[in-house]
């Protein structure tokens, strides 16, 4: 059997741990920049407010009028919180894969909890709710895509109330009765659109469908899905996820950027968050994308400016890229335009251990250096220590008016009680 452990409106409900006030009220949380809804708890989505990606200026006024407390994202409190979910969830499986900040899947194996299969979910529920005060639905089935609809159930549909077993014909077929085709992992709308075409509308009638056919219509994957939902095990998770093939780092200024050095100290902290996650998965670039662009709203037109530079050697080295980045700027800026994002992509990557060197040009990585800089950052917090080139007042830092305290990462942050 697999379990999926997902929490309910993961950013709203961390927003709620530690501000008691609010605990009654509709949250929404931001996106980068204050630009859009990005979460929204179950009191906002009951009164209408809580729609995601629609910008913020938008709805403010109905935002006010439903009384909604407003947050920015405040990722450093969600990680944490998640890291001890994580954990605590972990305790009750023998393996475990955490599959996004708010999900996590246990696969056990043969085994089975002596108290049933409900009575086990409820536990994990009771646990992370008593340990790290986040609400969760847990749903538990016979493959990883069952156990993704039970957990569906658990929060979407009447009767279940946050823990759902599909352990027989009869609650499968409920279940997959009750749900949308977009609701099954990996059916998106349009390839639920092509199945329809098919006269497959609903998860029970594509659980019933021919695996062969569908896979001449579509995919291997949709087959895996219909296979899956018939209870056959077909997808399967590697202990350690797949190296990333590109890697980028990207994100809108807070406020627009007119200097051409500020861009270029921009640019340069992208370089270092791309390449701090390149060596990560231990892994080189062949390939550097830089670019700017201002928003296509502006007046005077939109601009979009792109450089790709290709390594005579692949690097994962900060001060390789940022010397690549402070020669594009040259190329990339503009004076007069209001420059609103800018990013720096890695791409066609390649495994550093199984790379082999050019006997005729020296590989110039600095890997000490490196690699010293990330156990820095990894100890103290990202940017502890970084390339002078990226500056240490940035204006263009993300905007975020409505952030709330760092309560469990920052020591000035921690709550104080007053007895």
């Amino acid at each position: 059997m697999y379990a999926l452990c997902d929490a309910n409106s993961m950013y709203a409900s961390c927003e709620k741990i530690f501000d008691p006030a609010i605990r009654d009220k509709p949250v929404v949380v931001l996106t980068n920049n204050d630009g859009c809804i990005c979460a929204a708890c179950h009191i906002a989505k009951r009164l209408g407010v809580g729609k995601k990606f629609i910008p913020y200026f938008q709805v403010k006024d109905d935002l006010e009028k439903a009384g909604a407390v407003i947050r920015s994202s405040n990722y450093e409190l969600y990680a944490d919180i998640s890291q001890r979910m994580m954990d605590t969830c972990s305790r009750f499986a023998p393996n475990s894969h955490i599959y996004s900040i708010d999900e996590i899947f246990h696969n056990y194996d043969g085994w089975e909890p002596p108290e049933g299969w409900f009575q086990h979910a409820r536990a994990i529920r009771r646990a992370v709710w008593t340990e790290v005060r986040l609400p969760i639905g847990v749903g538990v089935g016979p493959t990883p895509t069952l156990a993704k609809a039970a957990n569906h159930a658990s929060k979407r549909i009447a009767g279940y109330r946050g823990v759902a077993v599909i352990d027989n014909e009869q609650t499968r077929q409920h279940i997959l009765q009750n749900m949308e085709l977009t609701d099954i992992w990996g059916i998106g709308s349009r390839l639920a659109q092509r199945l329809q075409g098919l006269n497959i509308y609903t998860p029970w009638q594509l659980a019933h469908a021919n695996p062969s056919l569908i896979r001449k219509q579509f995919s291997v994957l949709v087959e895996s899905t219909v296979y899956e939902l018939q209870g056959v095990v077909k997808l399967t998770w590697d202990d350690v996820k797949a190296p990333k093939k590109e890697i980028y780092s990207t994100r809108s200024f807070g406020q627009r950027i007119l200097e051409k050095n500020l861009l270029c100290q921009a640019l340069i902290q992208h370089a270092g968050i791309a390449a701090a996650k390149l060596r990560r998965q231990n892994s080189l670039a062949c390939v550097a994308v830089i670019f700017a662009t201002n928003s296509p709203h502006d007046a005077q037109g939109y601009y979009r400016k792109s450089i790709t530079h290709r390594f005579a050697i692949p690097t994962q080295d900060t001060t390789v890229i940022a010397n690549i980045c402070r020669q594009a700027v040259e190329q990339i800026f503009r004076k007069g335009v209001s420059f609103y994002r800018c990013g720096v992509g890695l791409i066609d990557l390649c495994d550093k251990a199984m790379f082999q060197q050019d006997f005729f040009t020296q590989f110039t990585d600095n890997s000490n250096l490196m690699a010293c800089m990330d156990a820095i950052n990894m100890r103290y917090g990202r940017n502890t220590v970084h390339v002078a080139s990226q500056g240490f007042q940035q204006k263009f830092a993300m905007r975020r008016e409505f952030l709330s305290p760092q309560y469990t990462t920052r020591l000035s942050d921690i709550p104080r009680i007053q007895c």
